[in-house]
């Protein structure tokens, strides 16, 4: 089946999901979410596209941007290509490491817009990372508040002075963006779930379990599912695929 025409946006701005091949893991620790903010600040200054908000999640990404010299398809293979290159020296592995094609929605009015920086910044709260968003270090939310480093905030702070940005991302919110379809339940946040994993297996990330033989993977998957891990948090910490995971577990 040929794949949908991405829609094209007449502003120029556009919410972009990244998410994990697999839906597996993507930062395993603080130095790979650096990494990532660096390649997007070193694409900036190439792409040269505006940022108006960000946040990266553990097998996911979301970015705000409206796109200038160049289209969102290009800016996105720089960054994929840069990132995926250092990732891949530092965990030894090969082969991608995004879902081959990032999602995208057009945002074409200032309410939208608004919406959208805001489910950006509420992703954490709602995934239970963090009580509030101004907790969460690796979301745009600060650098509105306290320090700009790459976000364009005049762009907003224009439209939405700081105490009313302030209230207005803190506020209750049933906005749906660009979601991810989690419909089995989380019984364990993916930390504990990365703890069992490291205390069954030995393995602190997902190029460490891939490289176990398979029967120990099958015995290990098995292990971590009798400990209240949900298949999507294997598929996810494992870098297993869905339908093995699911063809062991039988």
């Amino acid at each position: 089946m040929p794949r949908q025409a991405r829609k094209k946006s007449s502003s120029g701005i556009y919410h972009v999901m990244l998410r994990g091949i697999n839906k597996q893991q993507i930062f395993e620790d603080e130095e790979d979410c650096d990494k990532f903010l660096w390649v997007l600040k070193e694409t900036k200054a190439v792409s040269e596209f505006k940022l108006f908000a960000y946040c990266l999640m553990g097998n996911h990404i979301h970015l705000l941007i409206k796109e200038e010299k160049e289209p969102i398809e290009q800016i996105f293979k720089r960054i994929g290509g840069k990132f995926v290159y250092w990732y891949n020296i530092k965990y030894q592995r090969v082969g991608h490491l995004f879902q081959d094609r990032f999602k995208s929605e057009p945002v074409e009015d200032e309410s939208y817009l608004f919406a959208v920086l805001r489910y950006i910044h509420q992703n954490p709260v709602k995934a239970k990372l963090c009580k509030n968003v101004e907790d969460y270090e690796f979301s745009s939310y600060r650098e509105y508040t306290d320090r700009k480093w790459i976000v364009d905030t005049d762009f907003v702070l224009d439209i939405l002075p700081l105490d009313e940005f302030t209230t207005f991302n803190h506020e209750e919110s049933m906005d749906k963006c660009l979601e991810i379809e989690e419909k089995e339940a989380v019984r364990l946040t993916d930390e504990q779930a990365k703890a069992i994993i490291e205390l069954c297996s030995g393995c602190r990330n997902v190029t460490e379990f891939q490289a176990l033989p398979k029967a120990d993977q099958e015995k290990f998957i098995e292990e971590f599912r009798n400990k209240g891990l949900s298949i999507r948090q294997i598929v996810r910490l494992t870098g297993t695929s869905k339908g093995l995971v699911e063809k062991w577990l039988k």
